[in-house]
């Protein structure tokens, strides 16, 4: 018995068991009161917090507010710093059993949430609840289409809760790990917008890059899309898969599918989404992989760059090409007529590897994230019990 109440994984400055008890013996319940999205202001005078947020904003810990009402204050639920806010309806059990600490006091708190006041850290408890009681707390949910949630069935909650040093250290560990995947996070969407940037001022031919001796390349040339590529066709289908496992790579509509043990494509091509959902999506395929017959392939003519009729691609508004209502489709002899500027094939180059120099270094940012995520996952599971 024991055992149950000491984690996995803890501080070495911490040997003592974990205290066993009811939710509804350490905190009170309470529940906020209706803002509707109608009675949001981006200039309110009070900030706000509605419970669909819980959702799509926020995780375990609320320290800025992204709403703000007009509401008559005095007519309002305000949060006190500490608070833990679980929302009260949703559409699943699952979802439903979403924690998250508002940090700030004097925040209007909507209806559909539950309130829980306690002397127990917050950002511990959102954790804590988030993690190791999220699955309990979705079982504890009633309803089928709409799913509520009652102060009654969260008070019933068997909890194990450390020592308020504890609690506090894990807390403030645990936001270290949520501030670097942040950063990480912002970062990544920074290096997206500045290659959006630089591809819509390259486009433009507002910067140009020169050539090795510091001179200018020539003017770029207007063409038709069929003039600077290509179209071949797949007869591969999802049924011809079958069962094969190896080693190459399946294309779809929706990207990567399964490894088999053949390859169609002996080298790097453009797959573009034809029918169906998704028409007009493009991917960038490696060597010796396959791609199914619902996908145009593409490749470039003569010298002109992979990757740069790559960038094209994706600034081609296919919508306009598409034709059939039920199923829609693109046809190769209609958006190759697209008009598209191009620069001598040196240039291409140039503009090809700066993207593609770019686009690793927010791969490397994106697989830290990832790898923070797992970590953060990892000691979730070991921290708490």
């Amino acid at each position: 018995m024991a055992n149950n109440t000491i984690p996995v994984l803890r501080f070495p400055e911490f040997t003592d068991q974990w205290n066993s008890d009811k939710l509804g013996s350490i905190a009170t319940f309470s529940k906020g009161k209706g803002i509707s999205k109608a009675d949001i202001e981006v200039d309110g005078a009070t900030e706000c917090i509605r419970y669909g947020e819980l959702y799509t904003v926020y995780s375990e810990v609320i320290s800025e507010i992204v709403s703000k009402t007009n509401l008559d204050i005095e007519k309002l639920v305000l949060s006190d710093a500490n608070d833990v806010i679980i929302p009260a309806s949703g559409e699943t059990k699952i979802d439903i059993a979403t924690a998250s600490c508002v940090l700030k006091a004097g925040v209007a708190l909507s209806g559909d949430l539950n309130i829980i006041k306690s002397e127990t850290d917050g950002v511990f408890l959102s954790y804590y609840l988030n993690n190791a009681k999220k699955n309990k707390i979705a079982r504890l949910a009633q309803g089928i289409s709409v799913v509520h949630l009652y102060s009654s069935q969260l008070s019933s909650l068997n909890v194990n809760i450390p020592s308020p040093d504890e609690q506090t250290k894990i807390a403030a560990f645990l936001i270290a790990i949520d501030k670097r995947i942040q950063i990480l996070e912002k970062k990544k969407t920074e290096l997206e917008q500045y290659k959006k940037g630089v591809i819509q001022k390259l486009f433009n031919r507002t910067v140009r890059f020169k050539k090795d001796d510091g001179s200018n390349f020539p003017d770029w040339t207007e063409k038709k899309l069929g003039e600077v590529c290509k179209k071949e066709s797949s007869n591969l289908s999802a049924n011809t898969l079958g069962d094969s496992i190896g080693e190459y790579k399946v294309y779809g509509a929706t990207g990567y599918l399964q490894n088999v043990d053949f390859y169609n494509e002996k080298e790097p091509y453009i797959s573009i989404v034809k029918d169906g959902a998704g028409v007009g999506r493009t991917l960038l395929c490696e060597e010796k992989t396959s791609v199914l017959g619902t996908l145009d392939i593409i490749r470039p003519k003569a010298e002109n760059h992979l990757y740069f009729i790559f960038t094209i691609l994706n600034r081609i508004h296919f919508v306009k090409y598409i034709t059939g209502s039920t199923i829609p489709h693109i046809y190769f002899r209609d958006y190759s007529k697209e008009k598209v500027f191009m620069p001598c094939p040196i240039e291409q180059g140039k503009i090809a590897n700066f993207i593609i120099s770019v686009d690793k270094s927010i791969e490397k940012v994106g697989t830290q994230i990832d790898d923070s995520n797992v970590f953060k996952k990892g000691l979730l599971q070991k921290m708490f019990v």
